[in-house]
């Protein structure tokens, strides 16, 4: 089985089970709770997920034996910078490269929107995707941001 990482539009069924997917656990982790069909509509309503679509931005599938598995999403901040949001890896294709490729995939299209550095914050609670960041070149950085979920920054030069 092999990875193939490419860019798809946020709306396609996949990406949109996928976009549904990770709303779910990372509502989940941080209520403690499965989250509701109704807390993930409402998370994912005016979410700005229409950013993830060149000339803003740019959003990736990844496809683990042809099946939808992972997702990232790419929104530029202003000429240079752009953020990293919604990585993704379903479960079931944990530890098997897929989170390095979406990295590399996201990095490019930043890279080709003439990005040079991209940034992100994420949780205490999500200790995988902190570990995915640091093994691929992110390092934490002073807060860029005041969101209501971000208690780690990361960026990287491009």
């Amino acid at each position: 089985m092999t990875w193939i990482v490419a860019p798809e539009h946020f709306g396609t069924p996949d990406a949109e089970l996928l976009r549904r997917d990770y709303y779910d656990e990372v509502a989940s982790r941080y209520w403690g709770r499965p989250a509701t069909t109704g807390e993930i509509d409402e998370g994912l309503t005016g979410d700005g997920v229409e950013l993830l679509a060149r000339p803003t931005g740019e959003f990736v599938v990844g496809r683990y034996g042809g099946k939808a598995a992972s997702c990232a999403g790419l929104r530029l901040v202003d000429a240079g910078t752009a953020e990293l949001t919604r990585v993704y890896v379903r479960p079931g294709f944990r530890s098997t490269g897929g989170g390095g490729l979406l990295l590399a995939a996201i990095e490019s299209a930043a890279r080709a929107l003439g990005v040079r550095q991209i940034r992100l914050d994420t949780r205490n609670d999500l200790v995988e995707a902190r570990g995915l960041y640091a093994k691929h070149g992110y390092r934490e950085v002073p807060a860029f941001n005041q969101g209501p979920y971000a208690e780690h920054w990361f960026a990287k030069e491009l």
